[in-house]
């Protein structure tokens, strides 16, 4: 999963893409998982979720060789939608806590605080957005931006409205009043809804509070079919010291 050119620019911190190796990776056999995740200062690292009763002695992860600080490991039984965490025992102080994957894609329904093993499979149909797209946003295009808190846009039965349900709302507003791109506060997974997703404990999970990141995917090609720009608010200046989050992850302060 992380070859050795991975771990080079990883070390030199230019590795762009590393959503691609972090977090956990379902086998396309269907065997299990692979898990990787970055814990220099931990003595030992154990994936503990549904299928192995949160046991932390069931499936230990082992530290790379090379000194990259990465522990990762292979565990059978893992099935798409299971929530799981890192165990994690620190080399300071015998310090030990459970905290949800950096790299989720997806995490339970808060407050629950796990993550989920989930894949992000899906057929986009906005080739036609894709290929204008460029000169939609260029210096010369017109360009009047909508912003909005998902949570608070609109309500349904005094619940929140999900990613394809606010995808034919907000389409039909924005379209009525002449906008030509959305800009929606963070969607980022938190634990405080009313931090309105700036305090963010997980920086490649939409909330489950709307749906799935498959939701939030037909929401994007929905409104790119309606010829309306998408803008996401990313919030990587703090995070909070929620116990399950990034704030000392392996008993130092990492990220």
């Amino acid at each position: 999963m992380l070859t050795d050119q991975d771990i080079y620019l990883f070390r030199e911190g230019t590795h762009g893409r590393l959503f691609e190796h972090f977090g956990s990776r379902l086998s396309a056999h269907g065997s299990g998982a692979h898990f990787a995740v970055w814990a220099p200062n931990a003595a030992e690292v154990s994936v503990v979720g549904d299928w192995n009763g949160w046991n932390a002695a069931a499936n230990r992860l082992r530290p790379r060789s090379d000194e990259s600080g990465i522990w990762e490991g292979t565990v059978p039984g893992v099935q798409r939608g299971q929530a799981y965490k890192y165990r994690i025992t620190s080399r300071n102080r015998g310090y030990s806590v459970e905290k949800a994957d950096p790299f989720s894609v997806f995490c339970e329904l808060p407050p629950a605080t796990a993550s989920r093993v989930w894949t992000l499979d899906y057929t986009w149909k906005d080739a036609a957005w894709m290929s204008t797209r460029a000169s939609r946003n260029g210096l010369s295009a017109p360009m009047s931006t909508y912003e909005l808190h998902v949570g608070s846009w609109r309500r349904k039965d005094g619940n929140f409205l999900n990613y394809r349900e606010l995808a034919h709302a907000l389409g039909d507003y924005l379209t009525e009043l002449g906008f030509t791109h959305v800009e929606l506060m963070p969607i980022t997974e938190h634990p405080f809804y009313g931090s309105w997703g700036y305090q963010t404990t997980g920086y490649f999970a939409p909330t489950a509070r709307y749906g799935t990141p498959q939701d939030l995917m037909y929401f994007v090609d929905h409104l790119h079919a309606r010829g309306i720009g998408v803008i996401l608010d990313w919030v990587p200046s703090h995070f909070p010291a929620d116990q399950h989050g990034l704030a000392y992850f392996d008993g130092t302060h990492l990220y």
